[in-house]
């Protein structure tokens, strides 16, 4: 049966419609309280997003990556990045385990592109008698292209070059195409290409690298060229440049240094190499003005701390990266002092209370400084320093770099690292924001998530609470922040979380390492043990007995049945003088894995030398927290 309907009868019921709608609309169908939101969320605005990233990719833009064979330019490494499978320089496809959700490119600001151009026969630069024999030679392979490559760095390096790789003609186009393809792939909430480049001054071969990065797109990025170490090799040169770049661009910019291992004693000082003067406070100011965190791992070496400096740290000689600077020039052990991270931070407290300006008040994170454009961090899928040692079954024999007499094996590389960032949103200014606040940390490659606060309130119960980073808010400061003044009585607590890369090694314990200038100016450190797996027991003396090792390095496997997937406690410090400043930083140690180096031999069959490491600790580091009476 069909029923039927007069056309008068379809307007009543659609203006009867409209009424009931309106009514619902300006007012609420019941009086209920209102007043305590029902969505948990809707006044919440913490950092709560955990992003992965890189601060330190080079492509076939750098000079040297071009010149040891990387042939990626910067699009595949973005896409890379997102999650994509690409093509390596060497032919081999590669895919990372997850995306990364941003990633910085820093190429070389020396001779940005030049190399590559040089190469394919650009005829402006060929133009030029030097650069002409260069491309013959380099193009030719063999010893003389490599003796022709490296004469052509060392060149660079010391600014002795061709005036017409210098004049800009060639400059200025590839840095607007650099800022145009970072602002292609930069997508809000997605994935963040943030704009970037490394100053590569080496004064004396020593390394005073610095990568700069952007919180703004291309619009603002192209109106001034990068700042290269042949214009200055000296840093308050380049903090001079990034004060004019803001001031005229009304952009926002910070420089991150690393590699003080390869500093000869240079990267911290006390002494300002430049001038032969003791550091000022106007130095001080001015650096930690514009460095605000730290790259303390990546390929070249771990850069926490150093045997040699913190004896009593068993876990201190990691990934040690200490014959010379790149001049070379041989490490003396005095030099130590001024290169590692922890050393820096616990000077930084000497001079603070000299100057009333910390100048090495920086958060840590680690990259990967890979010269291939592939940003693998991880040991089961490291493709290397440069393309020269990309996987190949001889790789850990050849030679990775040669600095004078002295020779770096393959070998050597170290699979590091990765930056972590506690973001509110995935954009590049939540992101610079967070590396401006400190609220980062590093990681030798394995995703963990690491909370760390301290505060004065903290409870025990707030370990296991599900809303541990609402109250770390609440009641403290995040990594990265600073506590003054304790209350009469009471010792600074820190709550802690750490939970294990779901694709990697339970984690062995987490430490607290604190620092501290005492009443005498003189700086000291421990290293606290303060919440570890399994039911092991505290030795008499102070040392944690190890979790065990599961690895086969034989087939490169290892097992999960120890050390604990999460980890977490609330500690107070037990040695606590509110008169003494102070820092402290969360280190969390994995259980052993298999090194890269047992990849490798297990995928190539080949056995490893005798010397080469083939098990592994991986880790990260928080950013410090600070105490200041």
């Amino acid at each position: 049966m069909k029923i039927k309907m007069k056309r008068n009868q379809t307007k009543l019921s659609a203006k009867l419609l409209a009424l009931l709608l309106a009514a619902q609309c300006s007012a609420p169908l019941f009086a209920g309280d209102i007043s305590t939101p029902y969505s948990p969320q809707a006044g919440r605005n913490i950092p709560d997003q955990l992003l992965w990233g890189d601060t330190h990719l080079h492509t076939r833009l750098s000079l040297d990556a071009r010149a040891f064979g990387a042939t990626l330019d910067p699009e595949t490494a973005y896409r890379l990045a997102r999650g994509e499978v690409v093509t390596a320089s060497r032919g081999e496809k590669v895919k990372l385990s997850r995306p990364l959700n941003w990633l910085v490119i820093a190429d070389h600001s020396d001779a940005l592109g030049v190399m590559d151009e040089i190469i394919t026969g650009n005829p402006h630069l060929l133009s030029d008698p030097k650069v002409r024999d260069w491309h013959q030679r380099i193009n030719s392979g063999g010893k003389e292209g490599f003796g022709a490559t490296m004469e052509l760095i060392l060149a660079v390096g010391k600014g002795d070059v061709p005036a017409v790789m210098s004049d800009g003609k060639i400059s200025t186009q590839v840095w607007q195409d650099y800022v145009a393809t970072a602002d292609k792939f930069n997508v809000p909430g997605y994935f963040s290409a943030i704009i970037g480049y490394e100053w590569t001054s080496m004064p004396g071969g020593n390394n005073l690298h610095r990568n700069v990065l952007y919180r703004d797109g291309a619009e603002q990025a192209v109106r001034v060229q990068p700042f290269t170490a042949m214009e200055s090799d000296r840093p308050e040169d380049l903090w001079a440049w990034m004060n004019q770049y803001e001031q005229s661009t009304g952009g926002r910019v910070l420089a991150l240094a690393h590699n003080g291992n390869l500093s000869n004693g240079w990267m911290f000082p006390e002494i300002n190499p430049a001038t032969g003067t003791r550091i000022d406070r106007e130095y001080a100011l001015t650096r930690a003005r514009w460095e605000p965190i730290y790259e303390v791992t990546q390929m070249k070496g771990d850069g926490e701390a150093h045997p040699y400096l913190s004896t009593s740290d068993e876990f201190a000689d990691y990934e040690t990266w200490d014959k010379s600077n790149l001049g070379p020039v041989p490490k003396k052990p005095e030099m130590l002092q001024y290169e590692y991270a922890r050393e820096a931070l616990k000077n930084g407290l000497k001079l603070e209370a000299e100057l009333g300006v910390n100048p090495y008040k920086f958060g840590m994170v680690g990259s990967t400084d890979s010269h291939t454009g592939l940003s693998t961090a991880e040991e089961n899928n490291f493709f290397g320093k440069h393309s020269g040692v990309e996987p190949d079954a001889e790789r850990t024999r050849k030679p990775v770099g040669k600095l004078g007499d002295i020779t770096l094996m393959g070998w050597e590389m170290v699979g590091s690292g990765y930056a972590a960032v506690w973001a509110t949103e995935n954009t590049r200014e939540a992101i610079f924001d967070a590396m401006m606040r400190k609220e980062v940390y590093a990681t030798t490659g394995p995703r963990m998530e690491l909370r760390f606060f301290g505060g004065w309130n903290f409870e025990a119960a707030d370990a296991t609470s599900s809303e541990l980073a609402a109250i770390g808010y609440s009641k403290g400061v995040p990594m990265g922040g600073d506590l003054a003044r304790a209350p009469e009585g009471r010792a600074p607590r820190f709550l802690l979380s750490a939970r294990r890369d779901p694709m990697s090694g339970n984690l062995d314990r987490v430490q607290i390492v604190k620092g501290w200038l005492n009443e005498n100016g003189e700086t000291r450190e421990n290293v606290y043990d303060v919440v570890w797996s399994g039911d092991r027991e505290m030795g008499r003396d102070g040392v944690l007995p190890a979790v065990g090792n599961t690895v086969n390095v034989a087939d490169a496997s290892w097992s999960n049945r120890i050390g604990a997937p999460e980890l977490s406690t609330v500690w107070e410090d037990p040695d606590f003088d509110p008169a003494q400043r102070a820092f402290y930083y969360a280190r969390v140690i994995e259980i052993p894995t298999p090194r890269w180096t047992a990849y490798d031999a297990a995928h190539f069959e080949r056995t490893q030398e005798s010397n080469v490491p083939m098990v592994t600790q991986e880790r990260a580091y928080s950013s410090p927290i600070w105490y200041t009476p």
